[in-house]
């Protein structure tokens, strides 16, 4: 099978073969009864994880090559494994509690993640599109879910008429790069740019504007931001988790392909855009952030502002830049994800649990949440020895090589502001006077589990980070 035409898309269709067998799942389950569908995810998840590690290193491609399983594509395949079976590892309990449909729920996620895998896989405009299509829709319904909530509903509606707009502007891109190119394929794209040099028509300059406005819309990049804070709050709170590392990665997966390789020769057309959006999302990302009261808007305005960090990389595009996009990518999941799963875990069917004042004291009632906690939001601010130091280190030691050195002195200044706002949740936990009327449910032990391994990879990532720089590095090579 791995020397097949369809070796490069083994797993995208293991993940959409679970999806399918949950969907199945759920339309033949009797009123009532209760079926581990999460697990048949969890199966699927497995397979695609074993199906990245046997094409690790081969370079299989499908479809005359508009699919390719390289090691860079792969790389983020793995990092979306990750984030697929932490998610359904925490969803159990939320779930149960806002009554979702199971079956439904899961197949919707996992069905986000083939997507998520044809974008970083997919070397041709068309087929990025689709995966983003794929992706888009499944996250849309996911974020307004819970069809009886007017926060969910207001959510899914502002994300998708967003969206829309997004991807029509997307592909009114590639309509003009095909009409110049005749193709959509990114080889035949960064040829004919090659050939262009520095005389670049107007439509090119066109396309590659629209290019980014709908890249910079799926990672929430200054001003393409506004659907945030309201989707982020009012998505089911591991669904949030879910979609602000996974669409990360998928989107910046096919971003450094299209703008790193197919459009290099035109850096010096794109890259001061990028160097302006970069500055301006890191700022309005930590500024606002720090207004926040509701740590999912709070996290919402952070993760903003890390997309900021990860855009310096692409700005830096040396060898260290490229190696910590993808170095930083797996860090924020693993980080992200362990924060959000805290909050959706402290949730109750009655309220949400999510304001700052619903931690006070935590320490006292769920120590082990407490501490867990405060790993996830030390990391997301950077302090060693913590994963997120060692990410915001390479990144900005990537623009001080390339001579961003406003860039890396930016990003710095963010960072250290932003530790107020992680900072002043960890306070509360540990030296306010526990909050009256504020039930804490019992965590289950799968959930605990998973933010264990969180922690672990945090600690891991910060302390001994060569083995995965090293694999982050090796990966990135195999497209430039």
């Amino acid at each position: 099978m791995l020397n097949s035409t369809f070796a490069a898309i083994v797993p995208i269709v293991c993940v959409t073969l679970a999806a399918l067998a949950a969907m199945f799942a759920e339309a033949f389950r009797a009123r009532g009864e209760r079926m581990p569908i999460g697990t048949l995810g969890l199966i699927g998840l497995a397979f695609a994880c074993a199906g990245c590690v046997a094409l690790w290193g081969r370079n299989a491609s499908s479809f005359g090559g508009t699919v390719l399983a390289d090691n860079f594509g792969l790389f983020i395949c793995l990092t979306l494994v990750l984030v697929g079976v932490l998610t359904i590892a925490l969803s159990g309990p939320t779930i149960e509690r806002e009554n979702l449909p199971a079956g439904e729920y899961y197949a919707l996620t996992l069905f986000a993640i083939a997507g998520m895998m044809l974008m970083a896989l997919a070397t041709d405009l068309l087929l990025i599109f689709l995966g983003l299509e794929v992706l888009s829709v499944s996250v849309y319904v996911l974020t307004g879910l819970r069809r009886d909530d007017p926060a969910s509903t207001e959510g899914g509606f502002k994300y998708f008429l967003l969206g829309a707009f997004s991807s029509a502007f997307f592909l009114y891109g590639i309509a003009l790069a095909y009409v110049l190119t005749g193709s959509t394929r990114l080889d035949r794209l960064g040829a004919f740019v090659a050939e262009q040099g520095m005389d670049v028509s107007p439509m090119m300059l066109a396309a590659v504007g629209l290019l980014l406005v709908g890249f910079a819309f799926k990672i929430a990049i200054v001003p393409f931001h506004m659907w945030t804070p309201d989707a982020y709050e009012g998505a089911p709170t591991v669904v949030t988790g879910f979609m602000s590392t996974g669409v990360k990665a998928a989107a910046f997966a096919a971003f450094v392909r299209v703008f790193l390789s197919a459009l290099e020769p035109m850096r010096a057309d794109w890259m001061p855009v990028l160097w302006a959006l970069s500055i301006l999302t890191m700022v309005l990302g930590t500024v606002v952030g720090v207004a926040q009261t509701n740590l999912k808007r709070m996290l919402a305005y952070s993760s903003i502002a890390h997309g900021g960090y990860m855009l310096v990389g692409l700005v830096a595009a040396n060898e260290v830049g490229k190696a910590a996009i993808l170095f930083y990518l797996l860090v924020y999941a693993v980080t992200n994800l362990g924060a959000f799963g805290v909050i959706a875990l402290l949730g109750t069917r009655e309220r949400a649990n999510d304001e700052l004042r619903d931690y006070a004291g935590l320490w006292q009632s769920r120590p082990g949440l407490a501490a867990l906690m405060t790993v996830f939001l030390l990391s997301l601010g950077g302090i060693p020895p913590m994963a997120g130091f060692v990410g915001k280190w390479y990144i900005f030691s990537a623009a001080v090589r390339a001579g961003y050195y406003d860039l890396a002195i930016i990003g710095m200044l963010t960072s250290v502001i932003s530790v107020f706002f992680y900072l002043r949740v960890v306070v509360m936990m540990y030296m306010a006077e526990p909050a009256h009327g504020v039930t804490r449910p019992a965590p289950s032990a799968l959930a605990m589990v998973a933010l264990g391994f969180s922690t672990v990879a945090i600690f891991y990532l910060g302390i001994l980070p060569t083995r995965v720089l090293n694999l982050a590095a090796s990966s990135v090579s195999t497209i430039f």
